[in-house]
């Protein structure tokens, strides 16, 4: 890439761009990027306080895109639109950087046939989970 960038100047701005993601709600504020892993890890360190979260997409509301869950390192969190503010797209994949407020939230059952309802395939939902109300999504490319 370093040679390309001295031979095509242009190219690494265009690149820089490009990564940015397909943004979805408001735009994600600049800052570093926790990884869920880490965060989940250090739940309390990073509970409570918007930030910016880190992942791999594993599944996606398939009524109305109000929610995602993301996962990394074998951690993973429901990510939620809002308050079904925005959308994402439903074949939604890959990986996607979130800002908001990381929680952990005991459901109902009926939250939970809920949202396993919601999910692809029906898959089941654990009893409690860890939540990001998020305000912005970009899904990488």
């Amino acid at each position: 890439m370093r040679l390309r960038s001295i031979l095509w100047p242009g190219l690494a701005l265009f690149a820089g761009l490009a990564s940015a993601g397909t943004p979805h709600g408001r735009p994600l504020p600049a800052g570093a990027t926790v990884p869920l892993a880490e965060a989940i890890a250090g739940f309390e360190a990073h509970a409570g306080r918007p930030q910016r979260f880190g992942g791999r997409i594993v599944e996606v509301c398939q009524a109305r895109g109000c929610w995602l869950v993301l996962e990394d390192g074998g951690h993973a969190a429901r990510v939620m639109a809002g308050d079904h503010d925005f959308a994402i797209p439903r074949d939604a994949a890959g990986s996607a950087v979130v800002h908001g407020v990381l929680a952990r939230r005991e459901l109902t059952p009926r939250q939970a046939r809920h949202l396993a309802a919601e999910s692809p395939a029906g898959m089941a939902v654990a009893p409690v989970e860890y939540r990001i109300t998020a305000d912005g999504i970009e899904i990488a490319p």
